[in-house]
C-alpha cells in the first residue's frame, strides 16, 4: 500500500496519522511535527488561501519543532510571503491590517513605537484605512517579530489581504452592532425607570421602591459599561501605557466614574445615580463610531477594488494546449492566452496577436489602447478585440497594480503639515480637558455640590477631540482614492500641499507636450553609406538610452552590432564604438554638424570620427488635450513655459499650436535647472518631464510631474505621475487637491469651533451628559461626512 503524502510538503508520511492538521474541516496527514506546526500556524493565521492556490508543495519543516513557532511564524515562510510581501534588493515592504485603531493617536503610537526598532526602515500608519505600510530589512528582523512588536502594544496586525479583510470588516461590524444593540436596549430600560423617578411618580412610595428601581437600573447598565464600552477602555489603556493620552481616556473616565459613583450611591442608598446618562452617552458614542467606521471603510475601498480587478484564474499555454490554473500559480516566463472580453491575469508582453486593451483601471480613460507584438500589458486591464498570447514578466507583488496600491497607501499615509501640527497638540488638548474637568468638579462641588458630578461628566464627554483627529486623515484618503481613479500616482510626501501652491508650470517638449511616439519620417544620407547600415548603427547607439527618441530607432536594431564604451550625454546625445569605429548621434551642436535652421521637425545627426554620415527627421504628434490644458492653466492664473533640449524650430511650432509664448530651447539639463531656479525667485514652479533623463531638473522644481506608462511608475523620480496620455489630468489633480485642502480647513474650523463653543456651555452646566455624547458624535460624523463629499467629485 502506497504511503500517504504529507499535505504540506509532499514527502511520504511514515508515521501514519500521528501528525495531522485540520484544513477545510478535514484532518490532513503530515510527515513530521515541523510540517504539522507550520501548517497549523498557516491555518491559525487565516492563510487558508495558501493551500487553495499553491502550485507546488511547501518546503519540508523537519528542522522546526512546535515550540519554536510563535503566533506569527507562518508569515515568515517564503512561499506564504509571495502573496503579500514585495521584495526590492535588500528590503521588503508589506501592507498590514491593524485591528484596534480608533483614532489618529493610535496611528501615532504605533509609528513611534516601531520606527526605532532595529531593522525597520519606515512605517506609515493610516488611521482611516486602519492599515500600515512597513518597509524593513529581512536580514535584521523577521516579519513575525514586527507583528509581535505591534501586538505588544495592544494591537493585532496581519498582512493585508482583500478577502480576509472583508471578512474581518464584516465581523467587526457585526460585533459593533451587537455592542450598539445591547447599549440601545439597556438604555431604553434604564430610561423608563429614570423618567418615572424624575417625573415624581414615586414620591409617595417608600424609599425601598426607589432603591429597587436603582438596583434594576444598575443591573441593566452593567452590560453597557462592561461590554458595550470595552473599545473605549482598551484604547485608553494602550494610550496611557504609551505615555500619551488619547480622546478615549476622558470618555473612559466619564463612563467608569459615573457608573462607579452610581453604584456607591445605590449601595449606600444615598446620593444621585447616573445610570441613564451612562447608558445613553455610551449608546450615542457607539452609534457615532459605527457610522464613522462605515464611512472610513467607504473612504478606503478604492484600493481594495484595484486588487479585485485581477482575475483568480488564467489560461496557461502548455504543450498539450491551454489549461485553467489559479492566477497566483503563474510564473515569470509563462505564456497565457487572453480571450476577447477577458481580464489579463498578470503583467507581460504580447508574443502573439494584436488587440486593443481597456486600461481604465490604470488611467481612468475608457478609450481602448492599441497593442501589437512586444506591447506591454498589465494585470487587471481588459482585452477588447482579438485573442492574444502574453508572456508573463511580473507576478504577485511585482505587478504594476500592486505597485500602484503601495504608492496609493503611501500617499494616503502622508500627513499635511496641518495634520502633523494637530497630532502634536492633541495630547496637550486631552490633558487640558482633564485639567478643566477637574477644576470644574472642584468649583461645582464647593458651590453646587448636588450637580458637580454630572457637569464634570458633560465636560469630559462633550470636549473629546474626535472631530479634530478625523479632520485630515479622511480627506487625504478620499483624495488619494480619486487620484487612483483618474490615473494620477503620487510618489512623494506633500504632493497635495504643493499642488495648491503652484504658480508657474514648465513643460519639456518630447514625451510631454508631444506623445513621445517619435517616428523617423525620412533619412538623408550625407555620404555613400547604405541607409540600412546607418539606421542599424544609430539603433545600436540608441539602445542604451531611455529617451523617447531611442524608441524611434528600436525596430532597426541589428543584433550583430555591439557597442563598446557607450556613453549617454544627457540632453545632447550618445557616443560609442562599433567595430573599432567611434560614432556619435544627437543634436547638431553635440556632433559638430551644421544645423538646419528652417526645419520645423526634430533633426538628429549621426557622425563618425571624420564626417557626418546621415541626418534623421523625426515626427511626433502633439497630445490631443495639450492646447486645452495650457488654456486652463492660464485661466487659473498660472504662467506657462517650455524648456526643451531640442534646438530645432519644431519647439516654436509646438508652442504656437498650443498657445505658449515663453519658449526656451536647446537647453542642457544644467540649463533647464538654472532656468527653473530663475523662475523660482518669483513663484512656485512645477516641472513636466520624462521623469528619467530630467532627474536633476525635476528634483530642483517645487513639484515634478511625469507622463508615464506603467514602467514610469517604478523608474520615474517625479513627485507625480500621470498615467495615460491626458495632460489634463494635471489640472484635475490640482482641482482635487484644492478641494481637499478646502475640506480639511472646513473640518478643522468646525472641530475647533465646536470645542470652543461647547466647553463654556459644558463647564457652566448647560449641557446634559447624554446631550454632550450626542453632540460629540454628531461633530465627528459631520467631519467624516464632509470628507466623503470628495468621493462624489466627477472629473
Amino acid at each position: 500500500m502506497k504511503p500517504l503524502d504529507c499535505f504540506h510538503c509532499g514527502e511520504p508520511v511514515l508515521t501514519d496519522t500521528q501528525f495531522t492538521t485540520c484544513i477545510n474541516d478535514k484532518q490532513q496527514a503530515m510527515c513530521c511535527p515541523g510540517c504539522q506546526a507550520v501548517s497549523k500556524a498557516i491555518i491559525d493565521a487565516g492563510l487558508i488561501n495558501y493551500y487553495k492556490f499553491r502550485t507546488e508543495p511547501g518546503s519540508r519543516q523537519n528542522a522546526i519543532v512546535p515550540e519554536e513557532l510563535g503566533t506569527f511564524s507562518a508569515f515568515d515562510l517564503v512561499e506564504v510571503q509571495e502573496d503579500f510581501v514585495h521584495k526590492d534588493s535588500d528590503t521588503a515592504t508589506v501592507s498590514l491590517s491593524i485591528d484596534g485603531i480608533t483614532c489618529a493617536a493610535c496611528a501615532w503610537l504605533i509609528e513611534h513605537k516601531l520606527k526605532h526598532v532595529e531593522g525597520i526602515i519606515k512605517i506609515q500608519v493610516n488611521s482611516t484605512t486602519e492599515r500600515a505600510l512597513v518597509t524593513w530589512l529581512p536580514e535584521q528582523i523577521k516579519l513575525s517579530a514586527i507583528l509581535n512588536q505591534i501586538s505588544a502594544i495592544g494591537y493585532q496586525a496581519a498582512p493585508y489581504q482583500v478577502d480576509e479583510q472583508e471578512l474581518l470588516s464584516k465581523k467587526n461590524s457585526r460585533q459593533y452592532l451587537l455592542r450598539l444593540g445591547l447599549a440601545g436596549f439597556a438604555t431604553m430600560q434604564v430610561m423608563m425607570f429614570a423618567l418615572a423617578l424624575y417625573a415624581g411618580y414615586f414620591t409617595d412610595l417608600d424609599v425601598e421602591f426607589r432603591d429597587y428601581f436603582r438596583w434594576v437600573s444598575l443591573i441593566f447598565a452593567a452590560p453597557v459599561v462592561f461590554y458595550s464600552a470595552q473599545p473605549f477602555y482598551f484604547s485608553a489603556i494602550r494610550s496611557i501605557f504609551s505615555g500619551r493620552l488619547n480622546m478615549d481616556v476622558s470618555v473612559s473616565i466619564a463612563i467608569l466614574g459615573a457608573y462607579i459613583a452610581s453604584c456607591i450611591a445605590t449601595i449606600n442608598a444615598n446620593g444621585e445615580v447616573y445610570f441613564e446618562s451612562v447608558s445613553m452617552f455610551t449608546f450615542f458614542l457607539l452609534l457615532g463610531r459605527y457610522f464613522e467606521q462605515n464611512a472610513r471603510q467607504k473612504a478606503s475601498i478604492s484600493s481594495s477594488n484595484l486588487h479585485k480587478l485581477v482575475p483568480l484564474t488564467a489560461h496557461l499555454i502548455t504543450d498539450s494546449g491551454a489549461k485553467d490554473i489559479p492566477a497566483k500559480g503563474l510564473k515569470v516566463g509563462d505564456i497565457i492566452l487572453v480571450k476577447p472580453g477577458e481580464v489579463i491575469a498578470a503583467d507581460g508582453v504580447i508574443v502573439d496577436g494584436y488587440s486593443s486593451i481597456n486600461e481604465a483601471m490604470l488611467t481612468g480613460e475608457q478609450l481602448p489602447v492599441s497593442k501589437t507584438l512586444s506591447g506591454e500589458v498589465y494585470a487587471g486591464t481588459i482585452n477588447v478585440e482579438q485573442p492574444i498570447r502574453v508572456e508573463v514578466t511580473a507576478v504577485g507583488q511585482d505587478q504594476l497594480v500592486a505597485e500602484i496600491i503601495r504608492l496609493q497607501e503611501s500617499a494616503s499615509n502622508n500627513k499635511p503639515k496641518v495634520a502633523r501640527y494637530v497630532d502634536s497638540i492633541s495630547n496637550y488638548f486631552t490633558w487640558t480637558i482633564l485639567v478643566v474637568a477637574a477644576l470644574t468638579y472642584v468649583v461645582w462641588k464647593i458651590y453646587w455640590p448636588e450637580d458637580a458630578f454630572w457637569v464634570t461628566l458633560s465636560v469630559l464627554v462633550a470636549t473629546c477631540p474626535c472631530a479634530l483627529a478625523l479632520a485630515t486623515p479622511t480627506a487625504v484618503t478620499c483624495a488619494t482614492g480619486i487620484f487612483t481613479r483618474i490615473g494620477v500616482i503620487a510618489r512623494t510626501p506633500g504632493v497635495f500641499e504643493k499642488l495648491t501652491l503652484i504658480q508657474h508650470v514648465v513643460f519639456d517638449k518630447t514625451g510631454t507636450l508631444t506623445c513621445g511616439n517619435l517616428k523617423i519620417e525620412s533619412t538623408e544620407l550625407i555620404t555613400s553609406t547604405d541607409e540600412e547600415q546607418v539606421l542599424a548603427i544609430a539603433a545600436s547607439l540608441e539602445a542604451s538610452s531611455l529617451h523617447p527618441i531611442a524608441k524611434a530607432f528600436e525596430s532597426y536594431r541589428d543584433p550583430n552590432l555591439s557597442v563598446k564604451q557607450s556613453k549617454n550625454h544627457i540632453g545632447q546625445g550618445l557616443s560609442g564604438e562599433i567595430n573599432g569605429q567611434k560614432y556619435r548621434i544627437g543634436s547638431a551642436a553635440f556632433v559638430g554638424a551644421t544645423e538646419i535652421t528652417d526645419s520645423t521637425k526634430q533633426v538628429i545627426y549621426l557622425v563618425n570620427e571624420s564626417q557626418v554620415l546621415a541626418k534623421f527627421l523625426l515626427v511626433d504628434a502633439i497630445r490631443s488635450d495639450a492646447a486645452e490644458t495650457v488654456k486652463l492653466l492660464k485661466e487659473s492664473g498660472c504662467l506657462v513655459s517650455i524648456a526643451s533640449g531640442d534646438a530645432s524650430n519644431h519647439v516654436e511650432e509646438v508652442a504656437n499650436k498650443i498657445g505658449i509664448d515663453d519658449v526656451n530651447k536647446g537647453l542642457s539639463p544644467e540649463g533647464k535647472l538654472q532656468l527653473i531656479r530663475q523662475y523660482q525667485t518669483h513663484s512656485n514652479v512645477a516641472m513636466f518631464g520624462d521623469g528619467i533623463n530630467d532627474a536633476p531638473v525635476l528634483a530642483g522644481a517645487n513639484l515634478s510631474i511625469a507622463m508615464g506608462s506603467g514602467a514610469a511608475v517604478t523608474k520615474s523620480s517625479a513627485d507625480l505621475i500621470l498615467l495615460g496620455d491626458k495632460l489634463s489630468r494635471y489640472t484635475d489633480a490640482v482641482k482635487v487637491a484644492k478641494l481637499a485642502d478646502r475640506i480639511i480647513k472646513q473640518n478643522l474650523f468646525w472641530a475647533l469651533a465646536y470645542n470652543l463653543f461647547i466647553i463654556p456651555l459644558a463647564v457652566t452646566g448647560h449641557v446634559l451628559p447624554y446631550v454632550a455624547a450626542l453632540g460629540m458624535s454628531a461633530s465627528s460624523l459631520i467631519v467624516v461626512g464632509n470628507s466623503l463629499r470628495l468621493l462624489k467629485v466627477r472629473l
